[in-house]
């Protein structure tokens, strides 16, 4: 054998070799979700529209939420609710605290405060929600940091008398009442999936920034993402998948060690949160491999680029889709979380009032009018939203 096709051959054994030792197990093991929940991948584009019925015409699952212990009769009189999110301190849930104020205001007879930890950390979650059971409220709203360990605390919520009801990540279905979903899983998966597709085609390859491996909705979302990847795009190449905890630095630092871990192998990378997708964005941006060149040695060639898609407030997002970066992203996938906090409230209030009981099949919910029930025990805001240069600058938050 030629010596230098055997020095090759052997270098390329010790290269494999070491990247299988430096690549995170877990990320490997993680890729179909933290649960074992079926997975339900939508049709692919060529069959849009082929055999998916609405949340209305699919059946319907038993109510399988918790019920509250002697909760006091409350309907008409005003109610106290403390909202426990994952962490304060970030754009998007300032987005749902702003629509929980704003359903307060309009329904006159709701107060309700904003109380969470700075950083996404589940125990110091629990300690918040633990206090306001012991300081007595009618209503608590979460969005659960994990659905497994936030559950026993909403559990001893729901034996003290006091409602729950949980938006944007939930636990297990009996320790609350409620869930108000902003969007389907398999929907929002369908909708990263299908745009990622259009900017790296049907073989591209592409890792994600997610926050922790455990965290419920996004641990659905990557395990819809992987069915519906699998069904309808079986080219495409699933790199890695990354922890970032929701914090920004160390989003852009993971985003920046795929990026020089990958080289020219890596095509895209997904955001899940409203945190990594502007900080890969940036990396992407500060790496000058934005497909566009819309800042003078701020973007590589079409060759080389990156795409971003990602969930993340259009706010965020507006330097890399219509501000100075440009065209450096083409998509952002969310829904409203001003609407989602408003339907929280909404949601609980009627709990108190008797007007949304298990076994009801949709709720109204102010000016968002009537919203369906879908899961036995969850409300469906709506489908994902496609912000573009051509719509997200309508938007302010």
């Amino acid at each position: 054998m030629n010596r230098k096709l055997l020095v090759g051959l052997l270098l390329g054994v010790v290269l494999v070799l070491g990247f299988a030792l430096v690549m995170p197990t877990a990320a490997q093991d993680r890729w179909d979700g933290a649960d074992d929940l079926p997975v339900n991948p939508l049709e692919c584009p060529a069959a849009e529209g082929a055999g998916e019925a609405s949340p209305a015409e699919m059946s319907m699952p038993e109510y399988d939420g918790g019920q509250p212990t002697d909760a006091p009769d409350l309907a008409g009189q005003p109610i106290v609710l403390v909202d426990v999110p994952k962490l304060v301190g970030i754009g998007y849930f300032a987005a749902t605290t702003l629509g929980q104020q704003q359903a307060a205001e309009e329904l006159g007879n709701v107060t309700v405060t904003t109380d969470a930890p700075t950083e996404a950390n589940i125990d110091d979650q629990i300690a918040v929600i633990d206090n306001y059971i012991t300081q007595g409220v009618n209503g608590i709203l979460f969005a659960a940091n994990d659905p497994v360990a936030i559950a026993p605390v909403l559990t001893r919520a729901l034996e003290s008398g006091i409602h729950v009801v949980g938006y944007d990540a939930n636990s297990e279905p009996a320790a609350r009442e409620w869930f108000v979903n902003q969007a389907e899983f398999n929907g929002i998966a369908k909708a990263m999936i299908d745009s990622m597709v259009a900017e790296i085609g049907a073989d591209g390859s592409f890792a994600i920034v997610t926050s922790t491996f455990t965290t419920p909705n996004q641990a659905r979302w990557i395990a819809e993402m992987q069915a519906y990847q699998g069904k309808c795009y079986p080219e495409l190449t699933w790199l890695e998948t990354v922890e970032a905890q929701e914090d920004n630095v160390l989003s852009f630092n993971q985003a920046t060690t795929l990026i020089n871990k990958y080289g020219p192998d890596l095509d895209g990378i997904f955001g899940m949160t409203s945190v990594a997708t502007p900080a890969a964005a940036d990396a992407v941006a500060q790496a000058g491999l934005c497909a566009v060149d819309a800042v003078a040695g701020a973007a590589g060639s079409a060759e080389d680029a990156v795409a971003v898609v990602g969930l993340a407030t259009p706010n965020a997002m507006k330097p890399y889709v219509t501000g100075d970066f440009a065209g450096c992203v083409k998509s952002v996938v969310l829904w409203n979380p001003i609407d989602l906090g408003y339907a929280a409230v909404y949601v609980l209030r009627a709990v108190v009032d008797g007007e949304f009981a298990p076994g009801d099949t949709s709720v109204m919910a102010g000016r968002l009018g009537e919203l369906q029930v879908v899961n036995g025990s969850e409300v469906l805001l709506g489908p994902p939203f496609i912000y573009t240069a051509e719509n997200i600058d309508g938007f302010d938050f």
